[in-house]
């Protein structure tokens, strides 16, 4: 049996260069693995800030550091790893019932997330030990 953190991966998203610049086309099931339902952005973020804190029963979602830098600790409830990015054409694909947490911003962050429902408070789990306890994990 694989942890669930297995089936987290960096995602290479298409990059079309050219001398005026780069672009990074997304579509739902074709750069990402899922149906794109939603888009969202963070920006702003202060020093020292943790974003995310969360996992979802049914939702997916693709990180990207479309400038700067952030890391993602993504846990299972048995696991911990961490994921940096810091590239605009790579994404991180978490899955359902994976905890992650955004850490370590560089100043000037914008990070876009991929979402493959639209925003219901009822599908986040957001106390880690109730996020354990559904798992069948270890706390931390």
């Amino acid at each position: 049996m694989g942890s669930a953190l297995d089936a987290c991966r960096t995602i290479e998203l298409p990059r079309i260069e050219s001398l005026s610049g780069s672009i990074t086309p997304v579509e739902g099931n074709s750069e990402i693995p899922f149906p794109l339902a939603r888009v969202f952005y963070m920006y702003d973020v202060v020093a020292g800030a943790i974003r995310g804190g969360h996992a979802h029963r049914q939702l997916e979602q693709v990180y990207v550091a479309i400038m700067g830098s952030f890391r993602v600790v993504l846990d299972d409830g048995h696991d911990r790893t961490s994921v940096e990015l810091r590239q605009p054409h790579i994404g991180l694909y978490i899955p359902t019932m994976v905890w992650s947490e955004l850490v370590d911003f560089s100043s000037g962050t914008i990070a876009v997330v991929l979402a493959s429902h639209d925003y219901d408070e009822a599908e986040y789990i957001r106390d880690y030990s109730k996020f354990v306890q559904s798992v069948g994990g270890t706390k931390r």
